[in-house]
């Protein structure tokens, strides 16, 4: 209730609600689409984080990187509402927050080999066998996760749960994927994972290529 009276408070300030919605990509009113060089006005390289909370790890990971340009997906109004004031107040031309569901983006909206990046950090396990159903991952996500990135791309993944890590890595693997031996970049630098290494948990991260002379099933 806290976090949902948080948002309200800073959502409803309509200086920030202003600077928010800059930020926010929104529908036509014909069909939502996820078209790039439209929104930044640019052909460039494009990362995605899937989950990204308050924004901690994209909003500085796009401002090292202003060549490049980002898309911060989140589901929760609550949440999303906050991140995309935060990124307009950082004042970033390459940064864009999206309210939807990451797997209709993935599976149906983006094209093949668009993304140069995807970074995905510390997804809800649903641990309990009843709420499985509503994982993030599954063969069907990795598949589109491979279709859409171009050849030489990266996935990059961080769980604190070691089972869902076990099923994670593998799927990415037969989907198409290889494992990278560089470090995932945000698997140390969401707010997630501040606070698990804070309290001395253990993070289970890996990065994934799409191999350069590959094309998508």
């Amino acid at each position: 209730m806290a976090r949902l009276r948080k948002a309200a408070r800073i959502w409803g300030n309509p200086k920030a609600r202003e600077i928010g919605q800059r930020a926010l990509i929104t529908p036509d009113d014909r069909v939502f689409t996820i078209d790039p060089p439209a929104i930044f006005g640019r052909r460039a390289p494009v990362e995605i984080e899937i989950g990204a909370g308050k924004g901690e790890f994209i909003i500085e990971h796009a401002a090292q990187f202003p060549e490049r340009d980002f898309i911060a997906v989140e589901l929760s109004a609550t949440v999303t509402r906050v991140l995309a004031v935060r990124c307009g107040r950082a004042g970033l031309d390459n940064l864009r927050v999206v309210r939807m569901d990451a797997r209709t983006l993935v599976n149906l909206m983006l094209p093949d080999a668009s993304v140069s990046a995807y970074h995905i950090y510390y997804p809800d396990p649903w641990p309990k066998e009843r709420h499985v159903k509503h994982r993030l991952f599954t063969p069907t996500l990795a598949a589109s996760l491979f279709r859409t990135v171009e050849p030489g791309a990266a996935a990059y993944v961080a769980t604190d749960v070691r089972d869902y890590a076990a099923e994670i890595f593998p799927m990415m693997l037969a989907a198409g994927f290889i494992r990278a031996i560089e470090v995932a970049p945000g698997a140390d630098r969401t707010g997630f994972a501040r606070k698990y290494v804070a309290a001395g948990k253990a993070v289970f991260s890996a990065s994934f290529r799409k191999p350069r002379n590959s094309t998508s099933p």
